[in-house]
């Protein structure tokens, strides 16, 4: 267990507009946990109850209890650093995507190394996706192309390629063989995982998209977009039933938006969703209205890379200069989001 302390407050002023004003707020007291990563954190996901998995630009995979702010397991085989993490919730096995063009496999209670290798990219891995049954990897890269993988034996089963497509994200649609993908060329596509073929783009968005989540019962699709000064920025809500339209934006970021996630609905009756940007906050909007409900600002952190959901009140948070942040979600007197400790 880390010590208690103050936060430090440090300058963010880099990631802000000129116009900025911050809330004057006192200081809270943060648990300071051993760090699970030596740099920049890239991507972090929930893996069960109590433990998270990460990946860094220090090459190496953690897998962490966040609970009692512990390392459980270090894994080491990247040549370079890893660029995103994925798994399916409450299972013992985990993969990593990296820019040395692999994804691994890993295993829990394995000792050794990687489980599996799924090499084929000609360039960085940016996308990974993990079917609900775990039989199944989606992956996706800045070479264009999707591949479908069988987990078990590592065959790559299909693979497709779209010019100018450079995958930035991937999401597997829950109960369904659909996978999202957001990518460079500003465009939301849903593949159907059977053929990896597109089954539907949504309309061309006027910036990079940089991430994506479904909803838990597969009816919408968040993206997020990149930006600067206030342009762009925003996460889109989109319609995956017949109609396949946007819904709804969510604008209040001054900088790329790099992460968005669907928050789970026991946090009260009106949906809602979660983002981090560049800027160094942290957003809570109504889904159904697109408001901004509460903001949380990590000075410090540098951008925020990634967001991961553990259960019903914590958020997990990846950053590129503190670690992961650990955030607690209240609904009792209004929506607050807090910052409870960093690791």
């Amino acid at each position: 267990m880390g010590k208690l302390q103050s936060k430090i407050n440090c300058s963010t002023s880099k990631y802000r507009p000129d116009d900025y004003v911050e809330e004057d707020r006192p200081a809270q007291a943060v648990q300071q946990y051993t760090p699970a990563h030596t740099g920049a954190v890239t991507s972090v996901a929930a893996l069960t109850s109590d433990l998270c998995v990460s990946g860094g630009k220090d090459k190496t995979v953690v897998v962490y209890n966040w609970r009692s702010g512990a390392v459980l397991r270090r894994f080491v085989g990247h040549q370079h650093e890893v660029t995103k993490v994925a798994c399916v919730f409450e299972s013992n096995s985990f993969f990593s995507a990296s820019r040395d063009k692999t994804v691994m496999m890993w295993e829990l209670h394995r000792n050794s190394g990687p489980s599996q290798h799924f090499p084929g990219h000609d360039l960085v891995v940016t996308g990974l996706a993990v079917s609900p049954d775990s039989s199944q990897l989606c992956t996706g890269s800045r070479d264009n192309t999707m591949c479908k993988w069988d987990i078990e034996t590592g065959e790559c089963l299909r693979r497709a390629a779209i010019s100018r497509n450079l995958v930035t994200h991937l999401c597997w649609v829950p109960a369904e063989p659909y996978v999202i993908q957001t990518s460079e060329d500003k465009t939301i596509r849903i593949w159907d995982s059977r053929e990896l073929q597109v089954a539907h783009r949504f309309p061309v968005k006027q910036y990079i998209q940089t991430y994506c989540d479904v909803s838990q019962d597969g009816r919408y699709c968040i993206s997020s977009s990149n930006g600067f000064g206030g342009e762009g920025c925003e996460a889109t809500l989109w319609d995956l039933r017949q109609t396949r339209s946007r819904v709804r934006e969510f604008k209040g970021h001054f900088q790329t938006t790099a992460s968005c996630v669907f928050l789970p609905k026991s946090l009260g009756l009106t949906p809602v969703v979660a983002t981090s940007s560049h800027d160094c906050m942290v957003k809570v909007w109504n889904q159904d209205s697109g408001a901004c409900l509460v903001t949380l600002c990590l000075d410090g952190s540098g951008p925020l890379a990634s967001l991961a959901v553990c259960d019903s009140s914590t958020l997990l948070c990846a950053s590129f200069n503190s670690g992961i942040h650990l955030l607690r979600i209240n609904s009792i007197k209004g929506l607050e989001l807090q910052e409870v400790a960093t690791f």
